[in-house]
């Protein structure tokens, strides 16, 4: 079998995995009911999901003719290793300065992984986000996400 698009087919590839391991690793939680969803339930899904669409994206790749192949370009390992390095700033800081701080110090993070840095937009993005992350989470979902920094709250 001949691969037609190099991009698709490697996505696709990526998504099927990625999906099959969350399914996979859901499976270790409770699934609850559909009426009360356990912890496993939602990853579960959507793995589920990630995957079905993986493999619809490898099969198009198989099946359908993309001009010159769609070669995959070179990797952008500068915005990769900002991304992900950012992710990890965030995870650890979190539980330190809380939402309120680590929310906008990923967004700043995160967003000198592109080219087109402007203060005025990622200002803009971080208080809405961190807003609506704290009126979702905190307020709405009542998880127990700390707001501010361990040494404010004592």
């Amino acid at each position: 079998m001949k691969i037609k698009s190099q991009r698709d087919f490697w996505s696709g590839l990526m998504f099927l995995v990625v999906g099959v391991g969350f399914a996979w690793g859901a499976t270790e939680y409770s699934f609850g009911t559909s009426a009360r969803p356990g912890p496993g339930y939602f990853p579960f899904g959507l793995g589920i999901l990630l995957a079905v669409f993986g493999g619809a994206v490898l099969f198009t790749a198989l099946t359908v003719e993309a001009e010159g192949g769609d070669p995959v370009g070179d990797i952008a390992w500068r915005p990769l290793l900002v991304i992900i390095g950012s992710i990890i700033v965030f995870g650890l800081a979190l539980p330190r300065l809380g939402l309120a701080v680590t929310l906008p110090l990923l967004i700043t993070l995160a967003s000198l992984a592109g080219n087109e840095f402007r203060w005025r937009d990622v200002l803009i993005s971080c208080v809405v986000l961190t807003f609506g992350s704290w009126a979702l989470f905190i307020v709405g979902l009542k998880l127990t996400i700390p707001l501010w920094p361990i040494y404010i709250t004592g």
